[in-house]
């Protein structure tokens, strides 16, 4: 093995590593917490850490294997698995990522219609929607026999060996590029920028208010006024660093892979093994992200995980406690007698 491939074999083990604790604790909240069971973003957010699982067991361990050997891991058989679970998963994770976006954009732009318009069966229609929609493609694909070991991601994915498919391949992974990741990226930015345009209206009226006050009260300190204002200018900034880091980590995780996907088809451009592996590996961050995006980074999850590990600390200094009574009480026996 090269050096390049030593250190990509190892971005892939932190990444499982990574993505595995941080999924796993969030399922851990969604199973903890009843309040978080009933909200209907738990759904699309359960939805989203199944499928990051699901392909964190299933699909990286493989690519790890085709770093480190340079070929197939497994029989066929495994290899078609897999990549079909890779190309249901991917678009059933970012289909899931626009319903978590239309879910935030009709919580904000309607407020007082969000109960009627998303209850638990609006999103169970949506996840049904997503499911459908995400075995498609695989299912085509593993019919037409496009799925296989591709040696440029070290990984069992979309895959053409007969040239006389190529035609028909490049509209299939056109069309499929065009309805998982373009679609989710323009519902992504349609209803962010739409809660962004809300939240910073809300915004100007709080800060047109704080100026009033800060007017009329005279005597205040200027270290309170200050405060005020520094309080002010990172409310403008919240909003913006949320939404930018929801669509940002979204366009810098996919779009590498994607594009990479798409400039393969021509058969002008040759691409580095390395950089196939590279913007795979960023198709992967991804799912190392979502957990600290969607869920862990929010206080209601941060409360979660803190009362789980608080609980399972306290349970342990209980029953060593009591451990350590129990040798106590045994050793003024052993004395007495």
């Amino acid at each position: 093995m090269s050096i390049w491939e030593v250190i990509l074999a190892f971005v892939v083990v932190v990444l499982m590593l990574v993505a595995l604790l941080a999924n796993v604790l969030v399922l851990m909240c969604f199973l903890y917490s009843a309040d978080i069971r009933k909200q209907v973003p738990g759904l699309f957010i359960l939805n989203l850490t199944f499928c990051n699982l699901l392909m964190t067991v299933s699909n990286m361990p493989l690519t790890l294997a085709g770093i480190i050997y340079k070929s197939q891991p497994g029989g066929d058989q495994i290899c078609h698995i897999v990549g079909f679970l890779e190309t249901f998963l991917t678009t059933n994770s970012m289909l899931s990522m626009a319903a978590l976006s239309i879910d935030r954009w009709i919580a904000v732009v309607f407020p007082l219609s969000y109960h009627s318009k998303m209850r638990y069966r609006d999103a169970a229609l949506i996840l049904s929607y997503t499911w459908l929609h995400s075995v498609s493609f695989p299912i085509v694909a593993a019919s037409l026999s496009w799925v296989g070991f591709h040696h440029l991601y070290a990984s069992c994915t979309l895959y053409n060996k007969r040239p006389e498919d190529r035609t028909q391949f490049v509209i299939f992974t056109g069309v499929f590029h065009t309805l998982s990741f373009l679609l989710s990226l323009i519902v992504l930015c349609f209803t962010y920028l739409k809660v962004l345009k809300v939240a910073r209206f809300h915004c100007k009226r709080i800060d047109v208010i704080t100026m009033q006050t800060l007017v009329l009260l005279v005597d205040i300190h200027p270290s309170v006024r200050e405060r005020c204002l520094e309080e002010q200018k990172r409310r403008r900034q919240r909003a913006t660093k949320k939404i930018s880091t929801f669509i940002g980590t979204f366009i810098l995780c996919f779009a590498p892979y994607v594009i990479t996907r798409l400039v393969e088809l021509s058969s002008v451009v040759h691409i580095n093994s390395h950089w196939g592996i590279i913007s795979k590996c960023l198709a992967y961050s991804k799912v190392v992200s979502d957990p600290f995006v969607y869920s862990l980074l929010r206080h209601q999850y941060k409360k979660t995980w803190k009362d789980i590990i608080n609980k399972i600390l306290k349970r342990s200094s209980i029953n060593s406690s009591a451990l350590t009574s129990e040798s106590h009480n045994r050793n003024i026996l052993q004395q007495n007698e």
